[in-house]
């Protein structure tokens, strides 16, 4: 209504202007009303699973792309994934949010709200009262889609959240209801099949480089000391490497005083453990321990997946019970892959202080950065540009080509390692003096 209205002032003004310039064609111009059928569309936008530096900014993207094409088009946003989808906690965007959508870049986390629920979990749903007893939650997310009358679905999350959206797509289907489902890829660990890069990883890696370069002055805080750096990335150590290369780049570029010991060789990162690659302790105990004798500290980024396998068989053979979360994942801060190898390397290296920090919390509550928002950009206009084109699928820059499209959902998958062989990271290896396994 606003924007209507702005538009038959302007078009009054016009006349006035044409009225006095050309008296002759005074009441002459006029507003040709032509038929048009109102687009059929109504949008439902959702966030799920953990967060990631772009979910804010997508969904803003995503709410001024469409206003930008056709202000009139209806979109509700489901607050807290699918269980705002589950029971019915929906709002819809209202024009003063339409307005102030581009506010949202400047945040991070989700405005809509994230949780964890998996679909497929019956019994989860259902102790959490999210659905009744004897309810197919899927069936009740279908039923919601088909009440509020949305027909594209936009999905932010990785590839479980996507892939759950695709099979609601297929369910409806069934019953003859057709909707567009257009996911967005959002992981810190850049680890979902098949694209390229996953939205907010960069971001992501860049905060916990500068938060690295905030904890590595606590070296000075006592002698032999050693920092580890947990980072997060379950099965894929993307995120750490990409976070230690990110924070040695910087350190490049930083000016030391090597006279009054602050060198780059005490800031410098020691050591790598990813999950793609075994840890073999006796050997990095005596390579770091040199460092240690040289320098007086030592600076070790680990993935808070790495070794877990090894970490969980050891805590359960102790009889010790970790909690799992609703997809039946150890939940990785009650694994603490960071205080393992710290306790495991302390005597090794002779370390008198050990420090044990996780930037995971700040880096993926991190507002974008330049890169990721023109990545979130690009990736939000194909995405509604697909929807119209009645397309659906996973929005990335395919892995194997390296273009921009709707991936088909079937070759949508998590677990994508990271790939150790790249010629980036095995100078890192080099550089650091760290060996690497040949894995390729």
């Amino acid at each position: 209504r606003p924007y209507a209205i702005f538009c038959g002032a302007r078009m009054q003004r016009l006349q006035r202007i044409v009225g006095q310039v050309f008296p002759e064609s005074a009441g002459e111009l006029k507003v040709k009303k032509t038929e048009s059928k109102a687009r059929p569309h109504k949008v439902g936008i959702l966030t799920a699973g953990g967060l990631a530096p772009c979910l804010s900014s997508a969904v803003g993207g995503l709410i001024e792309r469409y206003t930008e094409i056709d202000p009139d088009i209806t979109i509700i946003c489901y607050r807290h994934g699918y269980q705002g989808l589950l029971i019915g906690d929906s709002f819809k965007v209202n024009w003063e949010m339409r307005r102030n959508a581009h506010l949202l870049q400047n945040y991070g986390g989700s405005p809509i709200g994230n949780s964890r629920v998996k679909l497929k979990n019956v019994k989860d749903c259902v102790k959490r009262k999210l659905v009744k007893p004897g309810q197919n939650p899927q069936d009740v997310a279908c039923d919601r889609l088909v009440k509020d009358g949305v027909t594209i679905l936009h999905t932010i999350g990785g590839d479980d959240t996507n892939t759950t959206a695709a099979r609601l797509k297929d369910r409806l289907a069934k019953r003859g209801i057709q909707i567009q489902v257009l996911g967005l890829p959002k992981t810190v660990d850049n680890d979902v099949y098949p694209v390229a890069q996953s939205l907010g990883a960069d971001t992501a890696a860049e905060q916990g480089a500068m938060f690295f370069e905030s904890i590595v002055n606590e070296s000075t805080a006592n002698p032999r000391m050693l920092i580890v750096h947990e980072v997060m990335g379950r099965h894929c150590g993307w995120l750490t490497v990409a976070t230690a290369e990110i924070y040695r780049k910087r350190l490049k570029k930083a000016d030391m005083l090597d006279e009054m010991g602050v060198t780059a060789l005490k800031r410098d990162v020691h050591a790598v453990y990813i999950p793609e690659m075994p840890i073999n302790l006796s050997g990095e105990g005596a390579r770091l321990r040199a460092i240690m004798d040289e320098i007086g500290n030592v600076n070790v980024f680990i993935s808070e997946g790495a070794a877990s396998d090894l970490i969980i068989a050891e805590k359960e053979s102790k009889g010790i019970k970790l909690p799992r979360d609703a997809f039946g994942h150890v939940k990785l801060d009650k694994v603490n892959a960071g205080q393992w190898i710290a306790d495991q390397l302390k005597k090794l290296i002779g370390a008198e202080k050990v420090l044990v920090q996780k930037s995971g919390y700040r880096a993926r509550s991190s507002p974008a950065n330049t890169f990721d928002r023109n990545l979130i950009k690009s990736c939000v206009t194909y995405a509604i540009e697909a929807a119209f084109r009645g397309e659906s699928g996973l929005i990335g820059h395919d892995d194997q080509d390296g273009k921009l499209k709707a991936l088909a959902f079937p070759r949508v998958k998590g677990g994508k390692p990271f790939d150790t062989g790249s010629r980036s990271f095995r100078r890192m290896m080099f550089e650091i003096g760290q060996p690497v396994a040949r894995t390729w």
